[in-house]
């Protein structure tokens, strides 16, 4: 099973890829102190929670695409694979947002997380 967001922008697409398309920014992903970028892995320090690093996958500007897979995680994680996509739409656009992770018992943890994404997320893009 997995964690799926289907959330509408009033922004235009590049302006929400500029955030989400940016392996190393993190200040749209609550609880996220820092992140370092090297090569394809993607370090995250969170307070109090511990180190996670994520393997990118794939990154198309052109499709506005970004896979990524957790590989090392404190806890209970055992898989995660994710994969992102804005779409243009009249109106704006789409954030196409799929998480699947293992154990199930980690979704609400991880939809929670995505949540709180989508609320930094219209607060970077408010006007």
């Amino acid at each position: 099973m997995a964690v799926t967001i289907d959330h509408s922008f009033h922004v235009a697409a590049d302006r929400l890829w500029d955030i989400v398309g940016t392996p190393n920014r993190v200040d749209w992903v609550p609880g996220v102190d820092r992140c370092v970028l090297e090569g394809n892995v993607r370090s995250l320090t969170l307070p109090g929670a511990g180190d996670i690093k994520e393997r990118i996958l794939l990154h198309c500007d052109a499709r506005r695409v970004i896979e990524y897979s957790c590989f090392e995680a404190p806890g209970t994680l055992q898989t995660h694979h994710a994969r992102m996509e804005v779409v243009p739409t009249t109106e704006g656009c789409r954030l196409l947002w799929q998480a699947e992770v293992t154990p199930i018992e980690i979704e609400a943890f991880i939809r929670s997380s995505m949540e709180g994404c989508l609320v930094r997320l219209e607060q970077l893009l408010a006007p």
